[in-house]
């Protein structure tokens, strides 16, 4: 591990490398991260190469806004991407011109094919830095990519998916599920609870160095996340089905709520994050590493299924998805998820009990997928929703009964994640 660099360029260069894949491989960050992209780093160093990768793909619209009117033409895509970071970190975080400008013109320096086009980074970064105070907050507030702006349209509108913009511009804060009281761990931490029972922290900082971390007092899951298990209600005893389960949150509410979970993910390694989470928590449940199809255990008085899907909803948290992405996957994802409702209630005894949820804001993943269900199963019911118990405004219940979140609810109170989820019950 390296010390801290002082001149910035090595959180820089790194950053820069982290917008490339994004941009140029559609790779995720999650998954960059993980495979060490940001090993090398000093601590500080790696946190600053975050914050930079993610804020420039957060304002990729804005930032290519400003420098178009210092360009004749786009250049290639890592000169443009080099421009793009330079700019918000001038505009956006306030960094001193010269440090910056001097980082960008040798990040590109160290590209063979593009660094003949550093004398190009140096005037336009030189220039974007000249603009007149104000300019950066009078530009329009960055929009999705078409492919996903254009389906979101059309689901719910252009002033609706403009506020939704707002909210993916703002971020997120950082959202605990308490294991016990939420008023008192709210008081320890200096957040506040929302409606719904989540504790909302503004400037979080290190999470791992919070108090109660290590007790195992509460975990990290977003509010509008959090609601699936509330919404089905498992009571001490209960054989539940957590199907699809990492990252864990949803387990381990279940599980707190003292029923017999067991928790289903084909992932090992994001199995492995599950069992170490519960281990914190001094929560039990049964983890069980296997593709969700191939598992047949039947008898389950209830099943929580928070499939795959787009994960358009957490766009506020990931910046990185709709540049990785194109919507290529949709089709597929649907369909899988169709089948997963399909097997899900295969497994369940009759009367039982299936949450179905998606952190999507496609209503093909989730609204039309309940639809769709019912229909092909006959019997099949949606169990309605106590909005008061809950939280939650009463005008978010769908027609067929489902409740939808969006990041432009709760605007005051800095939004949510865009979700979906409703509770069907198989006939006796």
């Amino acid at each position: 591990m390296t010390k801290p660099d002082k001149s910035g360029l090595a959180p820089r260069y790194a950053a820069y490398q982290l917008i490339e894949a994004v941009t140029g491989e559609g790779r995720l960050l999650p998954e960059l991260i993980g495979a060490g992209a940001l090993a090398r780093l000093d601590p500080q160093d790696r946190a600053r190469a975050q914050r930079i990768a993610m804020e420039t793909l957060r304002a990729l619209d804005r930032a290519d806004r400003m420098l178009k009117p210092f360009m004749a033409k786009r250049p290639p895509l890592p000169v443009r991407n080099a421009l793009r970071m330079g700019t918000v970190e001038i505009w956006a975080f306030g960094e001193a011109p010269h440090g910056v400008v001097n980082a960008c013109v040798e990040i590109i320096g160290r590209d063979p094919k593009h660094r003949g086009m550093k004398g190009l980074v140096n005037a336009v970064l030189r220039k974007v830095a000249e603009e007149r105070p104000g300019a950066w907050d009078r530009l329009p507030t960055p929009r999705l990519p078409d492919w996903l702006r254009d389906p979101m349209i059309a689901a719910w509108g252009k002033p609706a998916v403009a506020a939704m913009e707002e909210a993916h511009y703002k971020g997120a804060a950082l959202d605990l599920t308490p294991k016990g009281d939420a008023e008192t761990l709210a008081a320890q931490l200096g957040g506040a609870v929302l409606p719904t029972g989540s504790v909302r922290l503004a400037d979080a900082g290190q999470v791992s160095q919070l108090p109660g971390y290590d007790a195992g007092h509460w975990w990290v899951q977003d509010a509008a996340a959090a609601l699936p298990a509330r919404i089905l209600n498992a009571t001490p005893g209960e054989k539940v089905l957590d199907l699809c389960a990492a990252p864990g949150g949803k387990t381990m509410q279940l599980a707190a709520a003292g029923a017999d979970v067991t928790a289903v993910d084909v992932s090992d390694g994001r199995m492995t994050r599950v069992g170490q989470n519960l281990a914190r928590t001094g929560l039990n449940a049964r983890t069980v590493v296997a593709d969700a199809f191939d598992f047949d255990e039947a008898g389950w008085d209830a099943i929580l299924l928070d499939a795959p899907c787009s994960a358009t909803g957490t766009i506020r948290r990931h910046p990185d998805l709709p540049r990785a992405k194109d919507g290529s996957e949709f089709g597929a994802l649907i369909d899988q998820q169709e089948a997963l409702i399909d097997h899900a209630l295969s497994l369940l005894k009759p009367g039982g009990r299936l949450m179905f949820c998606t952190c999507s804001l496609l209503p093909d993943e989730g609204e039309v997928q309940v639809e769709e269900a019912l229909s092909r199963h006959p019997g099949l019911t949606v169990e309605g929703i106590d909005t008061g118990a809950l939280g939650v405004d009463p005008a978010w219940i769908t027609e067929e009964g489902g409740l939808r979140l969006r990041p432009d609810y709760w605007p005051e109170l800095g939004g949510m994640d865009g979700f979906y989820m409703a509770l069907l019950r198989k006939p006796a």
